[in-house]
């Protein structure tokens, strides 16, 4: 067993940061290390797309580097770095809409100190690209000059995400979307999910591992997106783009509520213990200061999940347009061997490409025949268009009535000329 093993469909990648754990161990060793591309450097920026395992590659990197067996995941420096604890790793992970110049001034801080028991002292940043300008200069000055057996890895969906200056200063490696076959085979594997129900969650996550497992493993997570999908096909009026806005609000909430509540009380109680406060007893006035800090972080974290929510609701309407749209234009077909669209050219070579949203196809199918392209393709502009306000700061209800009343005006067009 190794560090590596529980890592999917990325196979590229683990190798380049396998050959540079090696090649410190190698160099540490006394040995002959060539500079190659693939030989240790002092900064790495992992990128790719939500859920192609950012954060744990760059974990199971920081792992080999840090353990004395280079990575094998059972010893104590494997388990530390695992829970996040180890005395040579610093981690910041925020739970907010951005990283705070504070933040990374104390993470700076600490990265100057030498390291306490392994060859390294690693740094990991997750979502390296919730960092303003100013925030990101900050960083830039500890990557240009930078300790000796000081690594940083920053992880961000995409290079674009930093400045110039940060980019230039660190080795990136791209991750790919695993397959489904790939994130199916882990859910299996991992948690114990029946095949066909992995295989379903794999496809409706877009190959997204986090939201896979959750889609697999939680029976109102798959109610709230079969509802969403269901709302979206339904919105008929502009009286239906306002209730079904206000319904979306509503089933983010309560996905965000569900991925938080149980994570808020197990800190407030961790929080009281720590302080000395026993169950039911009141909170002292001197301490109060202490559990608000505590509320006004997961007030934050709250507003992040939301958005999170949000987004993956649009998400998930955006594939099932991208379904209708291959219906349409004749790359699906349906199970009587012709689509429910537009027909492919006349010899054109035969193209069946997979649903998504496999489970509704018979809808899928319904909204496609009901339709053309171009209003299906409008529909996937709003909803890309809803996802940029909202990343704006735009009113979430708004951005969504928006979105749906597009979606309503397709709708109708489609009913005058049916």
């Amino acid at each position: 067993m190794s560090v590596w093993d529980d890592l999917t469909g990325q196979s590229a990648a683990i190798e380049v940061f396998r050959a540079a754990a090696e090649s410190s161990t190698r160099k540490a060793a006394g040995g002959v290390v060539h500079d190659t591309p693939d030989s240790m450097t002092h900064s790495w920026l992992v990128t790719g797309p939500p859920g192609s395992g950012r954060s744990n590659l760059a974990y199971a990197f920081a792992s080999a580097l840090l353990c004395r067996n280079g990575g094998c995941g059972e010893c104590s420096d494997c388990r530390q770095v695992a829970a996040r604890s180890h005395p040579d790793l610093a981690v910041l992970a925020t739970e907010r809409v951005i990283i705070s110049i504070e933040e990374v001034r104390r993470l700076v801080s600490a990265s100057q100190f030498s390291p306490s028991v392994a060859r390294y002292r690693v740094v990991v940043i997750e979502d390296a690209d919730r960092m303003q300008e100013r925030t990101s200069n900050v960083l830039l000055k500890a990557l240009e000059e930078p300790p000796e057996r000081t690594v940083w890895i920053l992880c961000a969906p995409s290079e674009a995400d930093l400045l110039p200056t940060i980019r230039s200063r660190v080795r990136s490696v791209r991750l790919r979307v695993p397959s489904t076959q790939d994130v199916a085979a882990l859910l299996v594997k991992r948690d114990g999910v029946e095949p066909e129900l992995a295989e379903r969650a794999a496809r409706e996550s877009q190959s997204h591992i986090g939201m896979a497992h959750r889609l697999a493993t939680n029976d109102e997570a798959r109610a709230r997106r079969a509802e969403t999908l269901d709302l979206a096909l339904d919105v008929r009026s502009v009286g239906d783009a306002v209730r079904g806005a206000a319904r979306l609000l509503e089933i983010a909430g309560a996905d965000a509520q569900a991925i938080t509540e149980e994570r808020d009380a197990q800190e407030r109680a961790a929080a009281l213990r720590s302080l000395g406060v026993e169950p039911g007893q009141a909170v002292p006035q001197a301490l109060r200061g202490q559990i608000k800090t505590l509320e006004e972080d997961q007030k934050r974290r709250a507003t992040r999940s939301l958005r999170d929510g949000l987004d993956r609701i649009l998400t998930d309407l955006l594939s099932l347009f991208r379904d209708i749209l291959l219906v349409q234009l004749g790359a699906v077909s349906d199970t009587g061997g012709t689509s429910g669209g537009t027909p492919a050219a006349p010899g054109a070579p035969v193209v069946d490409l997979e649903l998504v949203n496999e489970a509704i196809r018979s809808r899928v199918l319904e909204a496609a025949a009901g339709n053309d392209s171009s209003s299906t393709l409008a529909a996937m502009d709003a909803i890309a268009a809803a996802r940029r306000r909202i990343a704006a700061n735009v009113a979430p209800a708004l951005s969504l009535e928006a979105m749906l009343v597009t979606l309503a005006d397709s709708s109708r067009h489609a009913h005058r000329t049916g």
